[in-house]
């Protein structure tokens, strides 16, 4: 069969309010035009939908049948008609982002802060992931956004904004501050000590691996933290040398000791990534333009 949505629609309203007069005005038509409607409807399923009365109209069991399958779609249809209209006016709605930890700490938070308080109704889902996790929930389509930290690894897929650079700096507690203070350290001298680090597979042991082979030194960490918040409170208790962003020292100063290096860390960068030809939402498209 191949009977109108409009038929459909109609019928739901007769049949909900019990009357052709009230669904003429609830569909901003008239009597006649919704009689002939139902008329129509009746012929093409081949039998009697409604009883009428003086009182209005009733649903034989046919009609009742029908009733039960059409009011379920059309409210179905109403709730998806009702969230698209509260998308548009970024009433409601959900933007879900992988992050790195410290592009959430360097970056992300003040973005997400105005954007709740822009808009209230949206909610945000943040998963803390290692570059490589972001990227790949990404490329599956779990997260609107990755939010990570170079180096990342280039794919056809998606496509990256650098929004942020930043700088490292080696830290270190206080008993190895006191032997290390005054002192000017290379790459392959820090080597002689405990390293705290993340782990393989992560963008900053990549990162710092490369670094320290750049300069005729091996990269092993003694310690593997799983993010990047955990390395302070290990250095602070003097389990080895760290390497965190400058911001993270303005925010935790106490106990942790700044080394000086005899060459600067290279500057990183924070990146949003997001995958090519998708077209986002509008509550992720409006977090976006923020962004970047």
């Amino acid at each position: 069969m191949n009977i109108s949505y409009d038929y459909y629609r109609i019928f739901y309203y007769v049949s909900k309010y019990g009357s052709f007069t009230q669904a003429a005005n609830m569909l901003l038509n008239n009597q006649p035009n919704i009689t002939r409607a139902m008329k129509t409807l009746e012929s093409e399923l081949g039998c009697t939908l409604f009883i009428r009365s003086n009182k209005g109209v009733t649903l034989t069991p046919e009609g009742e049948a029908l009733y039960s399958h059409i009011s379920l779609a059309f409210e179905h249809i109403q709730t998806g008609e009702e969230e698209i209209s509260a998308n548009k006016g970024l009433q409601k709605g959900i933007v879900t982002i992988g992050a790195t930890e410290i592009s959430l700490r360097c970056f992300l938070l003040p973005i997400l802060n105005d954007y709740r308080k822009k808009y209230s109704g949206i909610r945000i889902k943040i998963s803390n992931l290692s570059t490589p996790q972001a990227l790949s929930a990404l490329k599956n389509g779990i997260v609107d956004f990755a939010v990570v930290t170079s180096p990342t690894e280039k794919s056809p897929t998606l496509h990256e904004q650098k929004v942020k650079s930043f700088r490292e700096v080696a830290v270190c507690g206080e008993a190895l501050q006191s032997r290390l203070s005054g002192k000017t350290l290379g790459f392959k001298e820090l080597t002689e000590y405990p390293i705290v680090s993340l782990g393989k597979g992560r963008s900053t042991h990549t990162f710092y691996a490369e670094l320290f082979a750049k300069h005729g030194a091996i990269f092993s960490p003694d310690i593997e933290a799983e993010t990047a918040d955990q390395i302070i409170p290990i250095v602070k208790h003097n389990l080895g040398i760290g390497f965190v962003p400058e911001q993270f020292m303005y925010d935790e100063p106490n106990g942790i000791y700044r080394l000086n290096l005899s060459e600067q860390i290279p500057a990183r960068d924070i990146c949003v990534v997001t995958r090519k030809g998708h077209t986002p939402s509008l509550p992720a498209k409006a977090l976006k333009e923020m962004m970047v």
